[in-house]
């Protein structure tokens, strides 16, 4: 499948409560009342749709228990404190707190993750992509197959849970916008820890936790959905 031309960000992420060093999070005044409504969004695709390499039960189990479990107890931490208010990227950034983790970052990012694993894949990915995302590609990895190597690398060397991205690293020249501007870097992550703390644009992922060599391959060939990049 041939991919369309892809822009990726001028900038980086913004990230409003970067740089926080706060350690508790304080009850608001009337804070009986429920407010946090994060909501376990369903995958942009029917549940049987990447079989056979990834089977209508494997999804379901993977999407309605641990993705549900991470929306659901993140809602109970979060409620009637002042994090309630907050996007979910925004609760990611505040309560990784540079590293020295609070309790809802585990959830809070796994949410996330999960979220943005499901739309990294669709029915029918895969392949070499077109446009200014081949160029960076290749610029950036020599050629996209040297791309796809790397990822692959990545998370088969990730140990134990956690995932391999494709992120844009702002280079923080001057002039925004530009091709010049634009730095593709594959990487991997540790448990629930993702690509937003360190103010990087994540465009691709996989979850080197429940998947296996083979899907690992068949993602970069089959599933991965490059028109999101």
């Amino acid at each position: 499948m041939a991919f369309a031309t892809s822009t990726v960000p001028g900038e980086g992420l913004s990230r409003a409560l970067q740089g926080t060093n706060q350690t508790q999070w304080k009850t608001k005044s009337g804070a009986g009342k429920v407010s946090a409504n994060f909501e376990l969004k369903p995958p942009p695709y029917p549940m049987n749709a990447l079989e056979p390499h990834m089977s209508k039960e494997t999804l379901e189990f993977h999407w309605g228990k641990h993705h549900r479990t991470y929306v659901d107890n993140l809602n109970k931490q979060i409620n009637g404190t002042e994090l309630d208010r907050l996007t979910l990227e925004d609760v990611i950034v505040a309560t990784y707190n540079k590293g020295d983790t609070l309790p809802a970052f585990n959830n809070a990012a796994q949410a996330w993750n999960h979220e943005f694993f499901w739309e990294s894949m669709k029915p029918g990915g895969g392949g070499k992509p077109s446009g200014e995302l081949l160029q960076l590609l290749e610029r950036d990895f020599g050629s996209f197959e040297e791309f796809v190597a790397e990822f692959k690398a990545a998370a088969a060397t990730q140990f134990g849970s956690g995932w391999a991205w494709l992120v844009y690293k702002p280079r923080g020249l001057e002039v925004g916008n530009t091709t010049d501007d634009k730095e593709l870097v594959v990487l991997k992550s540790p448990n629930a820890v993702n690509p937003l703390v360190w103010d990087y644009y994540p465009l691709l992922t996989i979850d080197v936790w429940e998947v296996f060599n083979n899907f690992v391959s068949l993602y970069s060939s089959i599933l991965f959905r490059g028109e999101r990049l």
